[in-house]
Parts: C-alpha cells; structure tokens; sequence
C-alpha cells in the first residue's frame, strides 16, 4: 500500500473510545486529509486506564479498547483508505504495585531469584541488612504501624492455593517459602487451610505474627509517603506506581518489545512514538536498535501495508538552542519543539518586559524565571527525589572508593556537590553512557559546574573538580558499553569504568526527571506574567522568536529531520492550542491588560465577594498571584460569540466553572507553594473555590467584563489561530492534530484536555464544506473556518506530498511599514527542464491587534499594509490559485503590494497554475 506520511491525527484509546471506535472515524479522518492514526498505547494497562502509559504487561493489547481482533477491525478499515498507524509506547516504565503487573508480583514473590528481577532498575543493595536484598514497595494508604493494628492487611488464600497478603484493594504475594511454617508439611483441607490463615487475624496475636510473616518477605510494605526518601527503584518522575525498565538489557529489551516488533512485522502499525526517551539509559543506543530491529523486519511485512520505512518518533523536550542528537536514527521529535517556535514567533516581543513588570507590580513576587526555576528544583530533589539523589550518590561514592586518589573524597560531599550541579543542568540531560559526549553536552556540564562553584564550600571544591572530572569524560574514560545501570548502587564492583558508566547514567535519570518536575509541573504553574507563554516545550523567560529567528528553524528542521511531527496540541498540553493563541494576544495590549486587570480586582475585591474568605491563616486568599494566573485562565476558555444577554453569560459560567475549578486545584498543589499533592491545604483551596464562585455567579458583574474583554481580543486572537494552523501545515515536517483541535481547542491541561469529542459534529461540519472567509464572519462559525482551512490545506498536501516534505523552505523577504506583521515564505519542489518548480507561497499575519480597527473581523485591512512588499522571485512569479479563498492571483516579480493579497483571509496559500 502506498501511503506517505502527509498528517496524523492523534487519538486517545481507553474504554470509552475503542479501536471500533475509531474505525468509525476512518472516513472522517481521511476526508479530513489525515494519513496516519497516531494512537496513545495500546497495550494492556490498570484497570480504567485513560491515558495508556501505566502498562501492566507489555505482552498483550488491552481487552479495555477492543484486543487483538479490534485493532485487526481498525487496521483494515485504514487500509481501505490508504491511511496508516503510529503507536506510542512505553518503553521507559510499567504499572507496579500488588498483583496487576505479572512481572512485578512475580518479584514480590521471588525477589533477586526472580526472572523477571532483570527487568525493573531495583537497587537490591541496601546498607541496613534486613533491607538488603527487598523490594521497598510504598503502597500503603497510612504508615505501616497503623494499618496493621487496624486489621487492614489481610492474610488472604485464593482459590489456587496461593496466599495474598491485602491491602487498600491490592494484593501481594506470600513466598512460597513460607508455607509450611503457616500449613505444616501436609496439604490441609480447605477448611483447614482457612482456619490457619485466621490465626493472623485474632486481635491479640494477629499483628505481631502477620508482621513477622511479612517481615520475611522479598519486599518492604510501607506508607506511600516513604517513597521519595526509601524507595530503591527508578520511577517515572516521582509517582510511586510507575517504575523504570532496564530497557538497555538486549533480553529484557526484547520482551518488552516483542509483541511491537510482531505488529510491525505482521503490517498493523507503521510506525512508533517513543514516550519519555531521556528516562532510559542510553536513548542513543536504543534508537539505534529499535531502528535495527524493525528495518530487519521491513521485509516480513504485508504488500497491504504502508510501504514507507518505519517511522521513528521520539519524545523530547529540546532546550533552546539544543538539538537532537546527531546518531539518534530517528525522523524527529514528536513536536514540542515546534509547539515552542510557534509561540515565540506570535507573542509580541514589546509586551515582555511590560508584562513581567506587571505581574511583579500585582504579585509582589519576583519575575525572574531562572531564580524560581533554581529555586523549584531545588525544592523538588529535596521533597521528591531524595531516594533518587541518593542512588546518584551512592554510585559516585562507589567510583570514589575503586581509585586510592579518590578514597577520601566523602559520601557527603559528593552529595552536596551533585545537589548543586544537578540543580544547575540547564537541559534535560547530557548523552554520555561512558564512551565520551560532544561538544554541545561538554559546555553544558562546563556551565553547570561553573554555576555550581558559587554554591559550594571551599571545602566540597576538591569534591566538585573531581566530579567535574568523571562528568567531562577525564581520566576514568576507557572502556565501552552501557549494561551497567545495575550496578550503580553496587560498592564491591573493581572496575573504575564501569563504575563511571554506571554513575553517569544514574546522574542522567535524575537530572531529566527533575528539570520536568521543576519547570512544567511546578514554575508554570508558579510564575504568570502570561500563561500562554507556559506550555510544554518552552522555556521559562524564553524570549520571543523573531521571523528570521522561525525562518532558520525551519530551515534547520527541514534538514535535519524533515518528517518529525508538528504539534500544536497534545494530550500533555497545559492549553490548547486556540486558548494561547487567545492570550497570546495580551502581549500586544499590555496597557489595556494592566487597566483591565486592575479594575477586575477592584471588583472581585475578596471582603466584597467572599467576605468570610477574606484572609487564611493571615494570608490573602486567593494570592494575588494565584488571582492572575485565574483571570487569565477565564480568559482562555470563554467561549466566544456569546449572544449580547446575563442569561448567555450566566450559562456560559455554570457551564466553564468545574472545568476552571478542576484546573485551579491542580495548579494550587502543582505550584507547590500554598498548598501540594501530598500535604493539599484544603482550607486554602476552598478559599479559592469560594472566590471563584462568587465572581462567576449570576449575581456578579464580572463575568460582563469578562465577556467584554473576551469580544475585544476575538478578533487577533482568530488571525493568530489561522496563522498557527496554516504554518502547522505547511512548514517542514508533518503536521499533527490533536483529536478535537481541528476545531478550536480552548481546552486546559489534563484531564480537560482528554475529555470525550463530538466528532459526528465535526464530521457534519467537515461534510458542509464551508468557505474558510464566509465563516470568519462570526465568532460562532470559528470552528468551521479552521476546519476548512486545515482540509484544504491537506488536501493540497495530498496532491502534492514531496513539495511540503521534501521541497525547499525559502524565506521570502517582506518590506514596508508593516513588514513585522507578516511571515512569508515559500516550499519548492524540483523543477523539470524547461518549467516553474512545482512550489507553494505562504503568507501569514501576525500581532494584528494594534492593526485591527476596533470591532473588525480577524483580518488586517488594506489601509493597514500600506506600502507593505513582498519580494516574489523570478521563478516564482505567474499566474497562482490560492487553496483558501479559490482565487487567481497573478504575481509578477520583485516588490509585490501585501494588501492586494490578503484581502479575505489574514493567511494565504497560494500555487503556480
């Protein structure tokens, strides 16, 4: 089957939305111009899994979403539209806890002897001897004492024989060992047997022999609360319930992998999407066999399956200026990268300051975003990632001891100076699994340690030159491979290198967990000035992108990894796509945003809304910048093209209020000042809630204003949405839409973003055929003006895949008083001998709200580009169709007036005819 990748549209599997699901979808999909699903995974995960990335056994497809025969049902439908299949998964953790992940409760029950012990990255080693050699498995809802005494463990027999010991609805195993001391050498009756495991309940007795019973087993049953100080395994950031796989093992590479290689080979999948590449010890090395293991398989698959080579797609967050390594064998990322770009390049760069000092001026807080950024992490690695630090430190201090020179260098120093270099590692994390790293990874550590030298004792300086030293790759360098992260809390192992392999990769695993911890989920919802400018992929205080600045990145893109994903919205997202493009808007009326700001909490004053919440504690409550961070929050989700009524707006706030209510908890205990997951300060929560309430009830004047504000700004805030979504489509890459974001997607972080879409409306919308310009007319026809825009677009994508693929990107130089307010390019193809390359022009506007008159439609009038150019060179110039409008423009070459084009849309795409 022939198919090129052209668009993915990305989709949620869970048992409410099934393979079958999907396949009724298909058509839709591929009216739409969609040539991949890009599915979440697929795997079996824990019961009532929305998401997919808590798999339990990596061995089989979830029975949740359809099985086997559904995915068959849903392969077959694409195939029937030419269309193909990307699967995300997992490779970095499983779902653990009792009885639910087999491979995990196979260890509970047999420990090191386990076969499957290989699997999971446990740190068997453990200085106190009766932890040596257990599994620490946090999974109690109180302490340990308490659940005991209570009767809250149960010594359980299943109907097989097997005894369970129960807790909180989750099971674990008993060894086999144990046995005879519970039933004697015999096999009783099952009376009998009962009438044994009783005797662990009597009140009296029941306690201290259950105790001494599990006190004999392979792991270590304690309060969920020890995990970030106890735990001796690798999680997945610091949940307790999701834990790292030692990937980098062929063997255990192989079973987790087996039945992914099985899908490839039989022709059901195209592709994969890798979740959390920076978790695994070598993401190098392991694309690079992954890469190996399906092109070897490239050969087995199907004539009736997509006859590209395999996609490989990974997910990386990218620092600026950061690339993707360059012997990773992959198409690209999966588009935060691009996500990031898109943002710098439509926020107004004259707005940044202003805002900051805003938000300074009504916080009272600090607007620098490198000192909160510090600040989070180092916040973090001490309430979250203790027991993490400390396996980073025991293997340094294991490197120490192997070599006479480093014998006095102290396990405590070497854990004051790694706190502060980690703390200073500007990006996820540095490449190096012992045989060396570039030049890039050399100046980031360089930088980090230089950082770190302000922050450390005199005393600790010998300690950091040296860790300095193992960190840049010195004198403990020879040797190869990276099998090794087994041993990084081993202190009997010799060999210098492969200790130095070993505390390299635990000083990766622990730098990228902490830096998403301390940037996306902590200073984003922490630090506001505007919070469009807060999403996955970017960086905090990043500035903004000029359009020669974009224009390189697409170059860039274009010939580093022409096929990585362009994403807009993912299932990550802290807001949708439509809702930043509406804030972004801020950043161009920074003035009118301070007047108004000002003036709503004159209004939603808390002694005049909530009287009785006034203060918490002698605090404010909400916090002023917990204030801002809401307004703006409101902003981004109110609907818009409300009729002008208190009725509209009344039911427009019943309807937006659990929604913000949800993502306002989230942010209170994700910010982790005034209130956390772990320690939640519910007085203060309620507080909030309360005030929330107050201003959007049907008896307050605020949701007026806010609807006012809303109307003001509708209008830019459409011109940057279609200047978003046209250059998704056209830039070097392929464009990836988030199921339900082919409309506007006004959506906040999860779970809002993931919840259930209406696509027989957008299928009814898609088979109306709309004119893209007609619907501009009214906020309400908004989302059949994307939709349009984007299906004629990938329909021009269709008929062409190589130009938007392949082709040349070509900045186009723009001139005039407006210049700043428009990005133009061209994508060009191969010409034949003797005729015009097949190319296509695009015009975007951008930062139109000063150029907008006020209450004008989402595009900029022809007064506004006045003696605005485009420069269309010679081969470019001639009679065009643009896709949007269907119009004939003729353009002929050098200086061309901008007005004259963009005269119904604010965006063009325009074709040789």
């Amino acid at each position: 089957m022939h198919v090129t990748p052209r668009a993915t549209m990305r989709l949620q599997f869970n048992a409410g939305f099934t393979f079958d699901d999907a396949a009724a979808l298909v058509g839709y999909m591929h009216r739409l111009g969609i040539s991949h699903v890009y599915a979440s995974p697929i795997l079996a995960a824990r019961a009532g899994s929305t998401h997919g990335y808590d798999v339990i056994d990596p061995t089989r497809i979830s029975d949740e979403i359809g099985g086997r025969a559904g995915l068959e049902r849903l392969v077959a439908a694409l195939r029937r539209h030419e269309m193909g299949l990307i699967l995300d998964i997992v490779p970095n953790h499983m779902a653990v806890g009792g009885d639910e992940n087999p491979w995990w409760a196979d260890v509970l029950a047999k420990g090191e002897a386990s076969p499957h012990a290989r699997v999971f990255d446990i740190d068997w080693r453990h200085p106190d001897p009766e932890r040596d050699g257990k599994v620490h498995a946090p999974f109690l809802g109180e302490d340990y004492d308490r659940t005991l005494a209570e009767g809250a463990l149960r010594l359980v027999r299943d109907d097989a024989g097997r005894l369970w010991v129960t807790a909180h609805d989750r099971r674990f195993p008993i060894r086999d060992e144990d046995l005879p001391a519970i039933f004697g050498e015999g096999t009783p009756d099952a009376a009998e047997a009962d009438r044994l495991v009783a005797r662990y309940h009597e009140p009296e007795s029941g306690p201290r022999a259950l105790h001494r019973l599990l006190d004999r087993q392979h792991y270590h049953l304690a309060w969920w609360r020890t995990a970030a100080d106890e735990v001796n395994w690798r999680r997945f950031f610091d949940i307790g319930e999701l834990a790292g796989v030692r990937v980098e093992d062929p063997e255990v590479f192989e079973a987790t992998h087996g039945l992914i290689f099985e899908l490839y080979a039989t022709g059901l999948i195209d592709g994969l999407r890798i979740d959390h590449i920076d978790g695994l010890a070598d993401p190098g090395g392991y694309c690079r066999r992954l890469r190996a293991r399906l092109e070897d398989l490239r050969d087995r698959r199907p004539a009736a399956a997509a006859d590209h080579a395999p996609l490989i797609l990974v997910e990386k967050i990218l620092a600026p200026g950061e690339r993707l390594p360059e012997d990773w064998p992959v198409e690209g990322t999966t588009g935060y990268d691009f996500m990031a770009e898109l943002g710098g390049l439509l926020h107004d760069p004259s707005g940044r300051m202003p805002l900051r000092s805003l938000w300074r001026e009504i916080t009272g807080e600090p607007d620098d975003p490198e000192i909160e950024v510090k600040a989070a992490r180092r916040q973090i690695l001490a309430t979250a990632f203790e027991a993490d630090l400390a396996r980073t430190v025991r293997a340094f201090a294991a490197l120490a001891r192997s070599r006479r020179r480093d014998r006095d260098l102290t396990t405590a120093a070497l854990r004051r100076v790694l706190t502060e270099v980690v703390i200073q590692v500007p990006v996820y994390r540095i490449y190096d699994t012992g045989d060396g790293h570039d030049a890039a990874d050399d100046a980031t550590i360089a930088g980090a340690i230089d950082r770190a030298r302000a922050h450390v004792v005199p005393g600790d300086r010998p300690a950091l030159e040296r860790l300095a030293d193992w960190l840049h790759g010195g004198r403990a360098i020879e040797g190869g491979g990276v099998d090794a992260s087994a041993e990084a809390g081993r202190t009997d192992e010799a060999d210098p290198d492969m200790l130095r392999r070993a505390a390299l990769i635990r000083f990766q695993q622990l730098t990228a967990p902490l830096a998403a911890k301390a940037v996306e989920d902590t200073v984003f919802y922490r630090q506001a000035p505007l919070l469009s400018c807060n999403e996955v992929g970017s960086e905090p205080g990043a500035p903004t992108l000029s359009p020669a600045a974009f224009h390189q990145a697409c170059i860039d893109r274009r010939r580093r990894h022409p096929m990585g994903l362009l994403a807009t919205a993912t299932h990550d997202h802290k807001r949708g796509p439509d809702n930043r493009m509406r804030l972004a808007v801020l950043s161009e009326m920074v003035e009118d945003w301070s007047r108004t700001v000002k003036a709503w909490r004159r209004m939603n004053m808390p002694s005049q809304v909530a009287p009785s919440q006034v203060t918490l504690d002698g605090h404010m409550a909400p916090h002023p910048a917990d204030e801002l961070m809401l307004y703006q929050t409101l902003i981004g989700v109110w609907p818009a093209g409300l009729d002008a009524t208190r009725a509209a707006r009344n039911t427009a706030a019943g309807e937006i209020l659990p929604r913000v209510a949800g993502w306002w908890q989230k942010a209170l205990r994700e910010g982790k000042r005034r209130s956390n997951w772990v320690e939640p300060d519910t007085g203060y929560e309620a507080a909030c809630l309360a005030f929330l309430q107050a201003i959007m009830g049907s008896d307050s004047s605020f949701p007026e204003a806010l609807d006012r504000l809303v109307r003001r700004i509708t209008p830019a805030a459409m011109v940057n949405t279609l200047a978003q979504t046209v250059l998704q489509l056209t830039c070097p890459g392929i464009p990836d839409i988030y199921r339900g974001s082919e409309v506007l997607d006004l959506s906040l972080v999860d779970p809002d973003n993931r919840r259930p879409v209406d696509h027989a409306r957008l299928a009814g919308l898609l088979a109306a055929e709309t004119e893209p310009a007609a619907a501009l007319e009214s906020p309400r026809d908004h989302d059949a003006a994307k939709q349009a825009v984007i299906a004629r677009i990938l329909a021009l994508r269709a008929g062409d895949p190589a130009l938007f693929l392949t082709g040349d990107y070509l900045p186009l130089t723009v001139t005039g008083p407006a210049a700043d307010h428009l990005l133009a390019f061209a994508r060009v193809g191969t010409a034949t001998e003797g005729t015009q390359p097949p190319h296509a022009i695009i015009l975007v506007s951008r930062l139109a709200d000063r150029l907008i008159p006020e209450g004008g439609a989402p595009l900029i009038p022809a007064e506004g580009w006045a003696d605005t150019l485009i420069e269309i060179p010679g081969p470019l110039a001639g009679h065009h169709h643009e896709v949007l409008t269907g119009e004939r423009l003729a353009l002929r070459e050098g200086g061309l007036a901008v007005s004259g084009l963009l005269t119904r849309l604010p965006v063009a795409v325009m074709t040789g005819v």
